[in-house]
């Protein structure tokens, strides 16, 4: 079974997850937004050992923690989209912009497109382009358990900011409704902060892309 466990991260309190395959104890970080130390003792409580690094987009609070694990555990940095190279090579910029400190730039070992699969343990994710709070960003999908790692796509009643450099409200918008919401209503999803939901809930009540949201849009 692919198990996880979700580890805010920094003032900005962005939902890292430590994920792993009970059958094998091989694990992944997803989105190793600060806080390098805290992740690694996760890690290493849990009985795991570490893999890969997974990135679903390039800001600061998802990928600024990457490098230093990456160079003290010797494990791989894949992801995002490469149209967001810039930002990883910005982080360190982005945080005197957000008065943060103690993140660093980031090169990724292998970049992700649509359709890809990732392996942790014995378990498959698939890869879905996700665009629009990032030009790059992306989402993984686990279909057996109905589980999906969305970044700053979607939010429970909200969803990613887009008054960011190269982010685009339709193409976050066009996300949503053509690359999320064609999944199973019973898909449950770890969003980048906040609490998990339901893609059934959200296609109900989200302001921004629930169905009806949706339909007002295009009439």
């Amino acid at each position: 079974m692919l198990q996880y466990m979700t580890i805010p991260v920094t003032e900005l309190m962005q939902n890292c997850s430590l994920v792993w395959c009970d059958e094998t104890n091989e694990a992944v970080l997803v989105d190793p937004g600060g806080e390098p130390d805290r992740l690694m003792q996760a890690v290493e409580d849990k009985g795991l050992t570490l893999t890969a690094i997974w990135l679903t987009h390039g800001h600061l609070d998802h990928a600024g923690g990457a490098q230093t694990i990456r160079e003290q555990l010797s494990v791989p940095v894949i992801g995002p989209g490469p149209e967001d190279e810039f930002l990883l090579q910005s982080i360190e910029q982005q945080c005197q912009m957000f008065g943060l400190s103690g993140l660093r730039n980031v090169s990724t070992d292998r970049y992700l497109a649509e359709g890809d699969e990732l392996v942790v343990g014995n378990h498959r994710l698939t890869v879905l382009q996700t665009p629009g709070h990032t030009p790059g960003h992306l989402s993984f999908i686990h279909d057996q358990q109905k589980l999906a790692w969305v970044g700053d796509v979607l939010f429970a009643g909200s969803i990613g900011r887009t008054d960011f450099e190269r982010s685009n409200h339709e193409h976050l918008i066009r996300s949503v409704a053509e690359k999320l919401w064609p999944l199973s209503d019973e898909y449950r999803f770890i969003p980048g902060h906040g609490p998990e939901s339901t893609f059934a809930e959200q296609k109900q009540s989200n302001p921004y892309v629930s169905l009806a949201a949706l339909a007002a849009r295009n009439a």
